[in-house]
């Protein structure tokens, strides 16, 4: 693999932000795409668009049953690509779902989803990640402030921040349930972190983040600067969110769960190369090397 100039250190002996060394939005102006020109402005200033219906409620219900069919199957929990939840021994996670199911390869594909990923990339896109996330009430964890690109910067070798994520809701996000929250315009500033990455790093951090962690300080400046946005909203919307913007969610103590399927879409001409803070690429169901792009 090559190694490129590493814009973003992290994971050093010091904690530090530096100015974002890469546009947010990546085609021409003018480019024909499914997002208007406004919501491109939108995503470009605050890092993040958010569509009130993306899917509509039929394929909410055949997403969601996909969803309780791959989480109640004794091999996929038994499965490497499963995460579990370590205080209610629930499943969690369920990494590469576009692989394992042929329903969520469908999501992938659909033009609605990847077009946009097109469109704000400027270039044909693979998926680095996707996974179906599973916040059932009464004591699902959240997972506390971090930049993904730090992560998959340090641990997966992505070089430069060409990369955006999609969550597609297939329950219904309240203010009370552990929906997303993002600090907008923090994707204009890369955070990096203070210490090394421990040895499979992975195993542990998908349950409970901790190296590539910001400090209490780092992230109080943060919220001070560009405050909280909290995403609510029906089955079937969807929030789109650039691959370093600081984000988070809380813990859902309520009876009503909170279920989504989350995909990652990188640019191919910003594929893995070694990790720049790490001994080994994280396994492949999490960071990509098969760099195909979706058609």
């Amino acid at each position: 693999m090559t190694t490129l100039t590493d814009l973003y250190p992290t994971r050093g002996t010091t904690e530090v932000a530096v100015p974002r060394q890469d546009p947010v939005v990546w085609s021409e102006p003018g480019t024909s795409g499914p997002i208007a020109t406004a919501e491109l402005q939108s995503y470009e200033r605050d890092g993040f668009l958010a569509i009130e219906q993306l899917i509509g409620d039929e394929e909410v219900a055949v997403y969601r049953g996909e969803l309780e069919r791959l989480v109640s199957d004794p091999a996929i929990r038994a499965d490497e690509r499963s995460i579990v939840e370590p205080k209610t021994q629930e499943i969690r996670s369920v990494f590469e779902v576009h692989k394992i199911s042929e329903i969520f390869a469908r999501l992938v594909r659909d033009e609605r989803v990847v077009g946009r990923a097109r469109q704000i990339l400027g270039s044909d896109v693979y998926v680095h990640q996707s996974r179906i996330n599973v916040k059932p009430g009464f004591g699902a964890s959240g997972f506390y402030w971090h930049s993904d690109f730090e992560t998959w910067h340090a641990e997966d070798g992505l070089p430069n921040m060409r990369t955006v994520s999609v969550s597609i809701a297939l329950t219904e996000n309240y203010d009370t349930n552990g929906g997303l929250m993002i600090m907008p315009g923090s994707h204009k500033t890369f955070l990096g972190c203070a210490g090394a990455t421990p040895k499979d790093n992975y195993k542990k951090s998908l349950q409970m983040q901790d190296a590539g962690t910001p400090s209490d300080e780092a992230l109080t400046k943060f919220a001070e600067a560009h405050g909280i946005k909290l995403f609510t909203g029906r089955a079937g919307s969807a929030t789109w969110f650039d691959c370093n913007c600081m984000h988070g969610s809380g813990d859902n103590i309520t009876p009503f769960p909170r279920s989504n399927v989350f995909i990652v879409f990188n640019s191919v001409e910003n594929a893995a190369v070694d990790p720049f803070a790490a001994p080994v690429p994280r396994p492949d169901f999490i960071g990509a090397r098969d760099f195909t792009p979706v058609k």
